[in-house]
């Protein structure tokens, strides 16, 4: 058998493992990938191999920015910082036609630039939004849909733990990335905001209009979210000036958001050993699937899939948009059925080195697959966030939450034509970067 099958043999087992067995993702790819590497080589090279790469992992220096950012993010959702973004978006938006809609999506963007996951922001706004969406009778098919695809932000808009991921894995600058995935994820924030404007205008009966506010109220309701614009703009703004690494950016923010919480004392105790707790099973969970990936990884690499792929590839009479589109269908596709980071840990080793050799911008590329996993955490049967909102909302039929997440699925694809017709869009960031 040659190495380019047992490579191939390799990714159809790993599959089988996850799915059948229901091993977790990390302990699968380390699983098959050191049994791959040592079926390959020899099981001392592949022993060896393992502990040198669990000491590199849980040694590393640079992979303390994943705890520190979460950690800022959990800080924040403790202390209540959802529920000041959601009222600041309400009192401004709350009154117009799908005004609550407009708020949710906002207050989702807001909540994912400090929180960085997609999960803990469709856990948070779903306990935010719908009761007071509710309140109003908008239609559950709108008001779930718009908290699910919402919540999506948190891995396009910095700081983002995919991103950092990423940049990890192909040896990029996570500041470059972090501003270069910025005007895609506003962008995408302003198509799911204009696609809700077109489903309330053709179906009215949707969402209802909330009641009015004082333009006193509206101004008055902007101090609960100035500290968090503040902390935003003081981890982006440190980062592109270079004051502080990626790592020392995620300590700032952490100490910045807790000092924000002190100062307007909305952290509890409990609260801050409850988000202390939250972010070292996130972080633990993380870091053993990083691991995982990087031993499959290994392992790949003395197959030479990854490179005998790409000159397959490349040898094909197609266009470098041709198969982007095809990698892009494959992204999608393989979000559906596993969870959307475990799918670019995995596949990373293999399109990035084939898009690049393609002439690809590597942060182009990073921004690309990040846009187009998003639609994992939405889509049936795996869409993460689809469960989260219908776990907040028992009522509502997850057929029904589906359908409404079908609605906003164009905006996704959108973006993902907008970003390969005008590539700037996410080479904005990095032009910044170079310019420092």
């Amino acid at each position: 058998m040659s190495l380019f099958s047992i490579g191939l043999w390799g990714i159809v087992l790993l599959l089988l493992v996850i799915f059948v067995l229901r091993l977790p993702v990390g302990f699968a790819m380390a699983i098959i990938g050191y049994l791959g590497f040592g079926l390959v080589v020899n099981f001392k090279a592949a022993s060896s191999m393992l502990a040198d790469e669990c000491w590199k992992v849980f040694s590393s220096y640079g992979l303390t920015v994943i705890p520190l950012f979460i950690l800022m993010g959990q800080i924040c959702f403790y202390a209540g910082v959802n529920r000041r973004l959601y009222d600041t978006a309400y009192k401004w938006l709350g009154q117009v036609k799908g005004g609550l809609v407009h708020a949710t999506i906002l207050a989702c963007a807001g909540f994912s630039a400090i929180c960085g996951s997609n999960t803990a922001t469709a856990a948070t706004m779903s306990t935010v939004a719908l009761p007071e969406m509710k309140k109003f009778n908008y239609d559950p098919l709108l008001s779930t849909a718009s908290v699910a695809v919402g919540a999506t932000l948190g891995v396009v808009i910095p700081p983002s733990v995919v991103l950092i991921i990423i940049g990890l894995q192909t040896g990029q600058s996570i500041a470059v990335l972090f501003w270069a995935s910025f005007f895609p994820g506003i962008l995408l924030t302003l198509i799911f905001m204009l696609a809700t404007f077109i489903l309330c205008w053709l179906k009215p009966e949707l969402a209802p209009c909330g009641s009015k506010v004082s333009w006193k109220e509206k101004f008055k309701s902007l101090r609960g979210s100035v500290e968090m614009v503040v902390l935003f703009a003081l981890v982006m703004t440190g980062l592109l000036a270079g004051f502080f690494t990626p790592s020392q950016a995620g300590g700032v923010g952490a100490f910045i958001a807790l000092l924000i919480a002190l100062l307007r004392k909305r952290l509890s105790w409990e609260g801050f050993k409850r988000s202390v707790e939250d972010t070292l099973k996130v972080s633990s969970m993380i870091m053993v699937i990083l691991l995982g990936a990087i031993i499959f990884g290994r392992f790949l690499a003395i197959t030479r899939l990854p490179y005998e792929l790409a000159q397959f590839v490349a040898g094909l009479k197609l266009s470098g948009g041709m198969i982007m589109f095809f990698i892009a269908l494959i992204y999608i596709l393989g979000g559906a059925v596993m969870d959307a980071l475990a799918l670019l840990i995995i596949t990373i080793p293999i399109f990035f080195p084939l898009a690049t050799s393609l002439g690809y911008s590597p942060v182009w590329f990073a921004v690309f697959i990040t846009v187009v996993t998003t639609l994992g955490a939405v889509t049936p049967p795996v869409g993460i966030n689809t469960f989260i909102v219908a776990s907040m909302a028992k009522e509502v039929p997850m057929t029904r939450i589906f359908k409404g997440i079908f609605l906003f699925i164009p905006c996704y694809l959108l973006l993902i034509l907008l970003l390969i017709w005008f590539p700037e869009l996410a080479l904005l960031g990095e032009k910044l970067v170079l310019v420092r």
